[in-house]
């Protein structure tokens, strides 16, 4: 019997199993959530001090920093941005 992921890679595998968008979207936030973890040591931000220059509730930060919670809006990603002087961008590739 000839394996049918044999020769494929594992996007192709997650692709056919229907995983693939879900996957992305996990890796895309766990390197937001990272990015702006990283800026906050940086500027030595607490997370009460950054979600009062957002103008959000802690808790509101506590989900954007949170890598395995992928229901955060693009207005609160880009209000993280621009409180921590950035630029937010998203593109099609």
């Amino acid at each position: 019997m000839k394996n049918k992921h044999l020769g494929s890679d594992f996007d192709d595998f997650l692709q056919n199993e229907g995983l693939l968008a879900e996957a992305e979207a996990t890796a895309i936030k766990r390197v937001l959530a990272f990015q702006i973890q990283k800026e906050m040591e940086e500027r030595q931000l607490t997370k009460s001090a950054l979600a009062k220059l957002m103008n959000t509730s802690r808790s509101s930060l506590d989900r954007l920093l949170d890598p395995e919670n992928s229901s955060v809006t693009l207005v609160t990603m880009e209000s993280a941005a621009i409180a921590l002087g950035k630029k937010l961008k998203i593109q099609l590739a």
